[in-house]
C-alpha cells in the first residue's frame, strides 16, 4: 500500500469514528481543525517545550520491551529512515524545489519546512531512498541528517 493511500485510509478511519468533543474544547478543536500539518507539528513542539513533555513518549514507553527482546537475539539493521533537513543553507530557493520534488507538497509548505529546520522531510524512507534525498538536499546546499 502506498503511503498516500494508507494516509487516505488512516483519514477515512478518522472520519468514520466520531468523537464527542467536550464544551470547553469546542473552540479549540475548531481552531487545530483549520491548521496545517506543518502548522500542527510547530504546534506540537512548541507544547512539548513549554510543558516538558514529548507526544511520542507512550508509544515509546510500548515499544521498550520489544526492543530489548529484539536486543537479546542479533542486532538488527535498521530499514526505515527518517531524513531531517538541519539547515537549508545559504541557497533556500534550490532546497525548496528538492522538498517538493520529492514531497510533491505544495511550494509554500516547502518553504515552510525550508525555513522551519530542523525538521522532517520523509519518514519511514527506506535506506537507499533515504539517502538518495539526503544527497539531493545536499547538493542543493541543505545540511540534511538521517535518523
Amino acid at each position: 500500500m502506498s503511503d498516500e493511500a494508507k494516509n487516505t485510509a488512516d483519514a477515512q478511519a478518522v472520519e468514520d469514528k466520531k468523537v464527542e468533543v467536550p464544551a470547553k474544547f469546542k473552540s479549540l478543536v475548531a481552531e487545530i481543525e483549520k491548521m496545517s500539518v506543518l502548522d500542527l507539528s510547530e504546534l506540537v513542539k512548541v507544547l512539548e517545550d513549554k510543558f516538558g513533555v514529548s507526544a511520542a513518549a507512550p508509544v515509546a514507553m510500548a515499544a521498550m520491551p520489544a526492543a530489548g527482546v529484539a536486543e537479546a537475539g542479533a542486532v538488527e539493521e535498521k530499514d526505515s529512515f527518517n531524513v531531517e533537513l538541519t539547515s537549508a543553507g545559504a541557497n533556500k530557493i534550490n532546497v525548496i524545489k528538492v522538498i517538493r520534488a520529492v514531497t510533491q507538497i505544495g511550494l509554500k509548505e516547502a518553504k515552510d519546512m525550508a525555513e522551519g529546520a530542523p525538521v522532517i522531510v520523509k519518514e519511514g524512507a527506506k535506506k537507499a531512498e533515504a539517502e538518495e534525498i539526503k544527497k539531493q538536499l545536499e547538493a542543493a546546499g541543505a545540511s540534511v541528517t538521517l535518523k
